[in-house]
Parts: C-alpha cells; structure tokens; sequence
C-alpha cells in the first residue's frame, strides 16, 4: 500500500515542479481511497500557508466533512515542517508516511518531532523513507534545473548590461 501512495504523493509533487514550486507532494488516504490531494503552492498563491500537507488537510476535511481526520493517512513526498506537523496534529491524523527526510526543517523526527510528542493529546504514526531514493531525486533534480536557469539568466543580464 505504501508504495501506490507514495507514488500518487510523487506525481502531486511533480506538478509543483512544473509550475516552479518546490516540488513537495501529499495525498490523504481514508478507507483506502484518496480523498484529497496537494502540492506546494506558496508562490503561485503567495502565502507561507499553502504546503502541499496544508491543502490536503483542507480538501480532506471538506469531502470527509470533519476537521478529524483520525482514521487517515497521509503520503507526503518530504517530511513536514513544524507549521505542517501541528496541522497533522491538530487534525488527529493516524499515521504519515514520509518518503525523505528533512535534516534542515523536518519536525517529523529531523529537528523535531511534533508528530509524536507525549505532552500533546495526540500522536501519529510515523513511517519514513518510502521510496526515498525516489523523493530524493524529484527534489534534487528540481535544484539542479533550477541552478542552470538561475545561472543562465545571469549570464543574459550580464550580456545585456554590456550591451548598454
């Protein structure tokens, strides 16, 4: 099952990319059927608010009609940051399923682990580096196209300015 999953959360993951976001993609599973999906959105909707994690929550909430969402999984493609591991929280999410981890930002046992921290009223089940190799490469190969586009233009704006 984790794989089908991941594999849904990679292809969210990799419309963020097409549009030039970060790509980070999530699907939400209950009674195994996707109910919601999402990917990172921050620029095109110009709000720290819009994670691939957050927009799922919303839509699952919305098709489940209820903020608890406590028999759901949740695929996502790279571990969530604090403001995402609070929302699975607060949306009492049974378990996520992580494909890399985050070492810089991750609270999903990177940094921290917000999802399953004894002083809070709820924690989550947490399985992590499904298809990692895989995750892995969608974001790396992101940074890399990206690198060459950032360095091109700068290469064109160099040229334009010894134009004038």
């Amino acid at each position: 099952m984790n794989l089908k999953y991941m594999k849904e959360a990679i292809k969210e993951a990799k419309k963020a990319a097409k549009i030039g976001e970060v790509p980070i993609g999530c699907v939400i599973v209950y009674e195994d059927k996707i109910v919601a999906r999402g990917y990172n959105k921050r620029n095109k909707k110009k709000t720290t608010l819009a994670h691939a994690e957050l927009l799922a929550i919303d839509k699952a909430s919305k098709v489940l009609g209820d903020w608890r969402l406590e028999d759901c999984t949740m695929y996502v493609t790279l571990e969530p940051c604090q403001m995402c591991s609070g929302a699975i929280v607060q949306a009492r999410i049974k378990e996520v399923v992580v494909g890399t981890m985050n070492p810089k930002a991750g609270c999903a046992g990177s940094v921290l682990n917000i999802l399953q921290m004894k002083e809070f009223n709820h924690q989550v089940l947490l399985t992590t580096g499904v298809m990692e190799e895989e995750c892995t490469a969608v974001l790396q190969d992101f940074f890399k196209e990206l690198r060459i586009k950032n360095k091109q233009e700068k290469t064109r704006n160099s040229q334009h300015i010894e134009e004038l």
